[in-house]
């Protein structure tokens, strides 16, 4: 009797081991950091009103691009004094400086 129960709990054993893999993972560090927007310039996710709010009007509140397809969503911009505001229907995905040089 003794002998089945250590032959059927070994089973058991070796059976939840086979069954209940462990995970594991890497983590890449690649040193890069999320994208923030330049200090005075409204950041991503902010709606369109909050961003009125705290900068103030537009200098030009430029054509709608886009929002022809359902993959294709609105795109506005606002243009103040230095920078542009790229919004994605009424929230803001840009900001970007007027005199930043293109990426390479």
């Amino acid at each position: 009797m003794f002998l089945k129960f250590v032959l059927v709990t070994a089973s058991v054993l070796c059976a939840s081991s086979l069954a209940a893999p462990s995970a594991q993972a890497e983590v890449l560090a690649t040193g890069a950091k999320a994208p923030r927007a330049a200090a005075g310039m409204p950041g991503r996710g902010l709606s369109m009103a909050q961003v009125e709010r705290r900068y103030g009007a537009p200098l030009e509140k430029l054509p709608t691009a886009g929002g022809d397809a359902p993959r294709h969503p609105p795109i506005n911009r606002w243009r103040y004094q230095g920078y542009t505001v790229y919004f994605e229907r009424s929230r803001v995905i840009h900001s970007v400086r007027d005199d930043a040089p293109p990426k390479s």
